[in-house]
């Protein structure tokens, strides 16, 4: 039997509840631990941020509790209440993407495939790295020979997209893939590589990378797991992979005209056949290139072709051309003003905006895009450029729009993204002060375009909330929109658009708040606050955008950033004569210092929120929220007490919490002051106080889908009835 109080059992329980911290529920256990672990010691212990500290924090709690048979206790009954990591997720098996239905040569790359998977495993991972220029039909390789292969991983074939992701978020997007829940998924890009190993170790698997731009962006998805293959997709070797490289190159002439005759048929490519060398040649064996020439085959323009003034090397730019020139006037219009940016998931009413038409005519240029193989149709129905593709609509719009129009178009579509994202805000909470205030807006033939703020108030005026059936609706549309809202806000920084920037910015906060997605929502987070330092320095809009990348910050636990950007939050609401935002920012800065294991800081920043609240009077802005406000001082307070090892007074502090939240009828809230109270109540032996709490709140989670928190407190009762 393993030995609770060992140095590696009580490591592995304190990591445990450091990766857990994606959840309230976990949030709130990782406080508790450092309240023990303070106990235990006899002295404050700092919040342990690295796997070096979390040891050397399991070696001090050894040692204490090997020579204190009381604090051994109170430890296991602690270890004992912590839910095993992923427990609760039930792994799924995840399918590749479509192949395409036509496949020609690549026998070497096939046979080299069938050889590194089958290597017999000697510890180095099973990994292959395909690399060819764009177009060259790498991924296509990897997908097909994928497909062939699924008796072989009959756990799953999880793919990753790697073109907008950085490491984090590609981890993150592959345990989702798995089947867990996002409260599951660790805050730390090292723990989400660890606890992705831990989910590979006994399965039988394809990972397929594709789109790889560095070893940094791909190392933490590597796995020395015996039963995984990984095949990484990249445009050039990766230095230091140390991967089986198998390069892909342009397809012989006969193998071209093979896959000609495949696409369209043998009778039209003799038909073609004085132009056939011509065709090949400047395809030059990129099978992007030939599937764009097999449509002129099997479809003669109605118009004879011009040949460019300038020969294209690049097979792909080329086909390109060579498509563009056949497009209708609207579509070839549309293809290069929506191409002016790399918008991750360009929509009809995106589309719409950037070439200033209706939404239904913007749906019928992008299919006729499509249908060109200019634009590629994603699986949740939007499209995205291929990049040699899109370099070559921006060099387009260039030269036939100029810069007027191209600026002009891009605009449009920040300004329908801003009047997106805030409509989908105000509706996600509708009560929120941290949502800029909605008024409505002129409509652009997409979807509603944003009214021009007030000067030095960019929240003054924007576009309405749109039609959602709830809250939820509001933020699922949000969501899946983040990619394409986080590149509208860079892209406004970069245009100078400078109320858009940080507008969007504010809007991102019901995403924050209700589905994390932080290491998708930072990089434009970091771009708004940036903005309003430069351009509203001071103001209420800086204090809220710093607070918003405080938060990020912290909940992603990088935890020195985030003491900056609170710091920052305070200063600029406080300059800002704003009392709600500023014990708001207060009050995060003892929340974060509740998870640095630093409970009296934590608590002196509470107390100082709950002065600046008093300044508030009656018919203030935020004056009618004080009683709530107070309440959630109350448990913050109370947790902070608590860590301190001063039970009495934070369980004053929690019931007069739990009062409020019971009498409100927030059920959430009653829920965690109640799980609050009841560790309290375990801490101190006392589990029979503590189990009506526990079954209170478990009662009053039935309907709010919290199955982390849930979790936790089944486990809290199962100890409570049958302590070990």
């Amino acid at each position: 039997m393993m030995d609770l109080i060992s140095v590696g059992a009580i490591s592995a329980v304190l990591t445990t509840v450091w990766q857990g911290m994606g959840s309230e529920a976990g949030k709130s256990l990782w406080v508790s631990a450092g309240g023990l672990v303070r106990r235990i010691a006899g002295r404050e212990v700092a919040a342990p941020a690295t796997p070096a500290q979390l040891d050397g924090v399991a070696r001090l709690v050894h040692e204490r509790v090997r020579e204190d048979p009381r604090l051994a206790d109170s430890w296991l009954l602690f270890a004992r209440t912590v839910p095993a990591a992923g427990a609760s997720a039930v792994l799924r098996r995840p399918s590749l993407p479509n192949a395409p239905r036509y496949f020609t040569d690549r026998e070497e790359a096939l046979r080299l495939l069938d050889k590194e998977a089958s290597r017999p495993h000697d510890g180095r991972p099973r990994l292959a790295l395909l690399h060819g220029r764009e177009g060259i039909g790498t991924s296509t390789l990897a997908l097909h020979w994928g497909w062939r292969q699924i008796s072989r991983f009959p756990d799953g074939q999880p793919y990753v997209d790697l073109r907008s992701l950085g490491p984090e978020a590609a981890v993150g997007q592959m345990l989702r893939q798995l089947g867990l829940r996002d409260e599951e998924i660790p805050l730390a890009a090292r723990d989400r590589a660890e606890l992705l190993r831990q989910c590979l170790a006994d399965r039988r698997m394809l990972l397929v990378l594709d789109h790889a731009r560095s070893l940094a962006q791909i190392d933490p998805l590597l796995t020395s797991a015996p039963g995984v293959f990984t095949i990484v997709v990249a445009r050039q070797p990766l230095a230091g992979l140390g991967a089986l490289t198998i390069p892909v190159g342009p397809l012989a002439n006969r193998d071209a005209r093979q896959m000609l005759e495949r696409l369209v048929g043998t009778s039209a490519v003799t038909a073609a056949r004085s132009t056939l060398p011509t065709l090949l040649d400047r395809c030059a064996g990129s099978p992007y290139a030939l599937r764009a020439a097999a449509l002129r085959l099997a479809t003669p323009p109605a118009r004879p072709q011009v040949a460019p003034a300038v020969p294209e090397s690049d097979p792909v730019r080329a086909a390109a051309e060579d498509s563009y020139r056949l497009l209708t006037p609207g579509a070839a219009r549309l293809y290069r003003l929506a191409g002016l940016r790399d918008w991750p998931a360009l929509d009809s009413a995106a589309a719409a905006r950037a070439a200033d038409v209706p939404s239904t005519e913007a749906t019928r240029l992008l299919d006729e895009l499509v249908a060109a193989l200019l634009v590629e149709r994603q699986d949740t129905g939007r499209h995205r450029y291929r990049p040699a593709v899109r370099a070559h609509a921006e060099g387009m719009a260039s030269t036939v729009d100029g810069i007027p129009q191209c600026s002009a178009a891009v605009a449009r579509v920040v300004e329908g993204y801003r009047a997106l994202a805030l409509g989908a805000a105000r509706a996600a909470l509708p009560q929120s002060w941290r949502v800029p205030r909605a008024t409505p807006g002129p409509p652009d033939p997409g979807a509603g375009v944003a009214a021009p703020p007030a000067q030095g108030d960019p929240g003054a005026g924007v576009a309405a909330p749109g039609p959602y059936a709830g809250p939820g609706a509001a933020v699922a549309a949000l969501a899946a929109e983040a990619p394409s809202l986080v590149e509208a806000v860079l892209t406004a920084e970069e245009y100078r658009d400078w109320d858009s920037a940080v507008l969007i910015g504010q809007a991102l906060w019901p995403l924050q708040l209700k589905a994390g997605q932080f290491d998708v929502l930072l990089p434009a987070l970091r771009a708004a606050a940036r903005v309003a330092d430069e351009r509203f320095p001071g103001t209420r809009t800086a204090g809220a955008l710093h607070f918003q990348l405080a938060h990020c910050l912290m909940e992603s636990a990088r935890w020195d950033e985030a003491e900056t950007e609170a710091l920052a939050a305070v200063r600029d609401e406080r300059a800002a004569g704003h009392a709600r935002g500023h014990a708001s920012a207060v009050e995060l800065l003892g929340l974060l210092r509740l998870r640095q294991w630093r409970p009296e800081e934590a608590y002196a920043c509470f107390e100082e929120s709950i002065v600046v609240y008093g300044t508030i009077g009656p018919g203030e802005l935020g004056f009618a929220d004080l009683p709530r406000a107070r309440a959630l001082l109350d448990r913050h307070r109370g947790h902070a007490l608590g860590q301190q090892g001063r039970r009495q007074d934070a369980t004053e502090l929690l019931e007069r919490a739990l009062r409020f939240f019971r009498d409100s009828g927030e059920a959430y809230n009653t829920a965690r002051t109640l799980t609050d109270l009841a560790s309290l109540h375990v801490d101190a032996g006392a589990v029979g106080t503590a189990l009506p709490l526990i079954d209170e709140a478990l009662a009053a989670l039935a309907d709010e889908k919290a199955e982390h928190h849930v979790r936790r407190l089944r486990v809290l009762r199962e100890r409570c009835v049958r302590p070990e």
